[in-house]
């Protein structure tokens, strides 16, 4: 017989996990919300914290609210269904800031307001679905266990219709990427309107009056190719080299991109350049930055960088390094995954004087 535990909720983690603490331990519990009183089933128990699920809600939280979506709860793909929009946004904000506090130990924080999405649901131009056994759908909630689903509540419309046009057909097992539009072999951003307004974020920080543009991690140039008529000179670096060769068939002639490693090309590129007149974007995967490339920004420091982080703690442990040598002037959250426990952050940096 599994153990239970009554517990009152008083916050959610980066995540998802609504947090509990008793008799000095901390529960994780997804699916709930601030001020929910529950009965909760232990499913992982360690010295210091524990992991559980919702067995009962004793006492809901005065905003719980009812999920639009009926697979929630057991699909994986959400975790803030059942909480207003307002208080998504308000705890993805406490989110980052607690996060930079706690692992880069920066204070202050010079945070600004989150940035919402204009459509909290029917948003994504893309899902990736799994087929088993002529089933279609996604994997559920800590587990690989397939949830087959019928409609896609954050997916735009068109993607719900080439959803229902794959679970017709008789496909073989594997994964599927269900798009609005045609598939590319790179990275591309699923929030269309949250996109937009995170590169016009990062066209208004950018200075003007430097002389280069370094966009790494780069994908197909989604920043330079907007910046690039504010540069002079702009090169881009992308190890994905699909991505580099359609940012080369769209460049304009003072534009360069490189394949390969950002930590292969990085420093050779600001040795050569005028470092105090450089502005250096990041857009790093979840995992950060590689050791490499802070050292090489430690060694020959831009005059301005602008990371953009999908991970808070990678986000937090390398602004913590980056801060030796640079100001960490704001910090702009956005959500570009509403109802979902993803964040995405949008940090400035400039040259200490």
């Amino acid at each position: 017989m599994k153990h239970s535990v009554e517990l009152q909720i008083t916050d959610v983690a980066f995540g998802g996990a609504g947090v509990a603490r008793k008799d000095g331990k901390v529960y994780f519990v997804p699916f709930t919300a601030p001020g929910d009183i529950i009965r909760a089933e232990i499913t992982r128990d360690k010295k210091k914290f524990a992991e559980a699920r919702i067995a009962e809600i004793l006492t809901p939280a005065p905003d719980r609210e009812k999920p639009r979506c009926i697979y929630f709860g057991k699909c994986g793909g959400c975790a803030y269904q059942h909480l207003p929009y307002t208080k998504q946004l308000a705890l993805k904000q406490a989110q980052v800031e607690q996060t930079l506090r706690r692992v880069g130990r920066l204070d202050p924080i010079p945070m600004r307001p989150i940035i919402p999405a204009p459509e909290p649901y029917g948003f994504r131009n893309r899902i990736r679905v799994h087929v088993i056994e002529g089933q279609t759908g996604f994997f559920a909630h800590g587990s690989h266990d397939l949830v087959p689903v019928a409609r896609c509540e954050i997916a735009q419309p068109s993607v719900n219709e080439a959803l229902h046009d794959l679970r017709r057909r008789a496909v073989r097992d594997g994964d599927y990427t269900v798009a609005a539009r045609d598939r590319t072999e790179f990275f591309e951003q699923t929030n269309d309107a949250v996109a937009a307004a995170l590169l016009a974020l990062v066209e208004h920080e950018i200075t003007s009056t430097h002389t280069l543009l370094v966009d790494a991690y780069c994908g197909a140039g989604f920043f330079a190719r907007r910046l690039s008529s504010r540069f002079p000179a702009v090169v881009g670096i992308e190890e994905n080299e699909h991505a580099i060769q359609e940012a080369r068939r769209k460049a304009a002639p003072h534009e360069r991109y490189l394949a390969g490693d950002v930590a292969a090309h990085l420093g050779d590129i600001l040795a050569a350049h005028d470092a105090g007149q450089t502005t250096v974007i990041l857009d790093p995967p979840a995992t950060g930055l590689e050791p490499r490339v802070t050292d090489i920004l430690l060694a020959t420091p831009p005059a301005e960088i602008l990371y953009v982080s999908c991970n808070p703690a990678t986000l937090a442990r390398d602004l913590s390094i980056l801060t030796k040598t640079h100001r960490l002037e704001s910090v702009t959250p956005l959500d570009m995954f509403p109802q979902t426990a993803e964040i995405e952050a949008l940090a400035v940096l400039r040259l200490k004087q």
